[in-house]
C-alpha cells in the first residue's frame, strides 16, 4: 500500500527540511511513501469557514472513494509508540491502494473532511506548528516501522 503524508501550508524552515528529508528518505526502506503539500489558501480578508472550505475541496481531490483517510488530528486518538505500530500493521493489512495521513490548515478540518476520514490520530494533548507536527508524524511513523521489523531503533 502506498502511504503519503498530505500536509497543508506553505513554508519550511531550513532546519526542519532537514529533518523531513532524513526521515523520508529512511521510511523508503519500509514503505512505498511519499509527502504532499497543498498551499496554504488563507487569504486576507477570507472567513475561517471559507478557507477551510477552500482546504476540503483541494484535499477531497486527492483522495479517492477506496483510499484509506487518518486525520492527525487533537481530538483524535492516542497511542504509544508501540501502538501505533500495530495499528500501522492493522492499516496496512487492509485493502485498498493508498493511505493518506492528513495535517490540515491553521483552522482545522471542514465538516466533509471529519465524514470522510477513516480515523483520526492525536499526535499528543499539546499544540504544535503544522511544520513541528510533521516532522513528529515522520520520526513516529518511522520508529512505528522500526518496530515492525523489530529493529532497535525503539530503544
Amino acid at each position: 500500500m502506498k502511504v503519503t503524508l498530505l500536509t497543508i501550508g506553505d513554508h519550511e524552515d531550513k532546519y526542519l527540511a532537514e529533518g523531513f528529508s532524513l526521515y523520508e528518505k529512511r521510511l523508503q526502506h519500509y514503505l512505498s511513501f511519499d509527502t504532499m503539500l497543498i498551499p496554504s489558501l488563507k487569504k486576507k480578508g477570507q472567513s475561517k469557514e471559507a478557507i477551510m472550505q477552500a482546504e476540503a475541496k483541494e484535499i477531497l481531490k486527492k483522495i479517492d472513494s477506496a483510499d484509506l483517510l487518518i486525520l492527525l488530528d487533537d481530538k483524535g486518538k492516542e497511542f504509544t509508540s508501540p501502538e501505533l505500530a500495530n495499528q500501522m500493521q492493522k492499516y496496512l493489512n487492509m485493502p485498498g491502494k493508498k493511505m493518506f495521513f492528513l495535517i490540515g490548515g491553521a483552522f482545522g478540518f471542514a465538516p466533509e473532511v471529519y465524514q470522510r476520514a477513516n480515523q483520526k490520530i492525536s499526535l499528543s494533548k499539546l499544540t504544535f506548528n503544522h511544520q513541528m507536527a510533521r516532522l513528529f508524524f515522520l520520526e513516529q511513523l518511522y520508529r512505528a516501522m522500526t518496530i515492525l521489523k523489530g529493529e532497535p531503533y525503539h530503544h
